[in-house]
């Protein structure tokens, strides 16, 4: 009986010592005084001057551009090819994972800074100084701007896939390439680009299937058949990597190949 009568009075206390701590959490919140928060207001107001559109269509403008940024590093630099063949160089040597994504397309982006520098300082010398120093217009700086990339794109662009998208644009026959539209050689110069990562990534294919197929052969005189021919080539295939130096050899292959 004694026994009940303590845990009931156990419980009462634990009862009476909750509310307790309710109410002073209440009156500390009742009595403290409010936070306050930044307010933010995003809204499309009535123009009362000129600038104000003038400055709304350059910053939308800016904001357009740095989404289109990624799209044009591909569409308009080597950044497709050298992605490309690194990605058939993994696939090739049955890695993976190892390097990862991310690996490739940073060891693109920095390629791509490397290739195309001699492109962008030419731009920077030729369109934006001039057009910083308030020498020429906007409308000249961009016309100087595109330029080298032009050339560039041209250069790296067979005269084949060129003549095809001509002709799907329906344009009269230029008669040299400053006749063509930019829009026509963008796609061009990738289609080109892709046709020659796939030569570069055939040529890579080929060492690391004779690695496969000498592996299988021997394992299956060994009457070893069971056993994955891919788990004893892909050592193989790395040591044999790494003993020529294939890192340098695709790296190197590749830069020359925008030559």
């Amino acid at each position: 009986m004694s026994t009940v009568m303590t845990n009931k009075y156990i419980t009462k206390r634990a009862a009476i010592f909750s509310l307790t701590v309710l109410l002073l959490a209440a009156g500390a919140v009742a009595y403290a005084a409010p936070v306050p928060f930044p307010a933010l207001n995003i809204g499309v107001g009535t123009a009362t001057k000129p600038n104000d559109v003038a400055v709304t269509v350059q910053i939308f403008l800016l904001l357009t551009i740095m989404s289109l940024a990624p799209g044009l590093l591909i569409m308009t630099t080597s950044f497709t090819r050298i992605s490309v063949v690194l990605s058939f160089l993994r696939t090739a040597m049955g890695t993976q994972a190892a390097p990862s994504n991310q690996i490739i397309l940073a060891l693109s982006m920095f390629l791509t800074f490397f290739i195309m520098t001699p492109v962008w300082q030419q731009i920077n010398k030729d369109a934006y100084q001039p057009w910083k120093a308030q020498q020429i217009s906007q409308e000249q700086a961009m016309e100087r701007a595109v330029k080298p990339v032009r050339s560039f794109m041209l250069s790296q662009t067979r005269e084949k896939d060129l003549a095809l998208f001509v002709s799907l644009s329906k344009l009269q026959r230029p008669k040299n390439a400053a006749d063509i539209p930019t829009l026509t050689i963008i796609p061009a110069f990738m289609i080109s680009e892709l046709r020659t990562a796939f030569q570069i990534g055939f040529l890579i294919y080929i060492p690391f299937i004779v690695v496969d197929m000498v592996v299988a052969s021997v394992l299956m005189s060994m009457g070893m058949m069971m056993l994955p021919p891919v788990m004893i080539s892909l050592p193989f295939k790395i040591l044999l990597f790494v003993l020529v130096d294939g890192w340098g050899l695709v790296i190197g292959s590749l830069v020359k190949s925008f030559e």
